[in-house]
């Protein structure tokens, strides 16, 4: 399970140092696309294998789910760590997630996320005044 909060910034190249507790789960290869809330998201191999089978049973007469299935797939690009642990993401990406220098990189759970700082603080500030509503609306699938 992927967990942290680590602050790194972009360098001039687009890269990005992966934290070392993060890499081992993430394996040599691995699959970062548009994430949810302006983040990017990356999935180990065995995790993204899983959420195209998730995907494939949405059902191709649902407009949603097909441009939802085109969004998330062709932003999808494979990566693998340099011999520094850092990853090159894509211009187009760090665009999508109003990346330009720092940057949180995120456990989150089953993926890891990457932010803009600036988004990233927003999205805290909101959580934690919501905190405990949503911990007792998730009751049911926390039990």
């Amino acid at each position: 399970m992927f967990t942290g909060e680590y602050r790194h910034n972009l360098d001039a190249k687009g890269r990005i140092i992966i934290p070392s507790k993060l890499r081992e789960e993430l394996g040599l290869k691995f699959v970062i696309t548009k994430g949810l809330d302006g983040c990017l998201a990356i999935y180990n191999m065995e995790q993204w294998d899983k959420m195209l089978e998730k995907l494939n049973l949405i059902p191709e007469t649902s407009r949603d789910g097909r441009l939802y299935k085109r969004m998330f797939t062709s932003k999808a690009c494979e990566c693998q760590l340099d011999n520094q642990g850092r990853i090159i993401i894509p211009t187009n990406l760090l665009k999508e997630a109003n990346i330009t220098k720092e940057s949180v990189v995120v456990g989150a759970g089953e993926w890891v996320e990457i932010w803009s700082e600036e988004r990233w603080e927003a999205i805290c500030d909101e959580a934690s005044s919501k905190f405990e509503d949503i911990a007792e609306k998730l009751t049911s699938y926390l039990i």
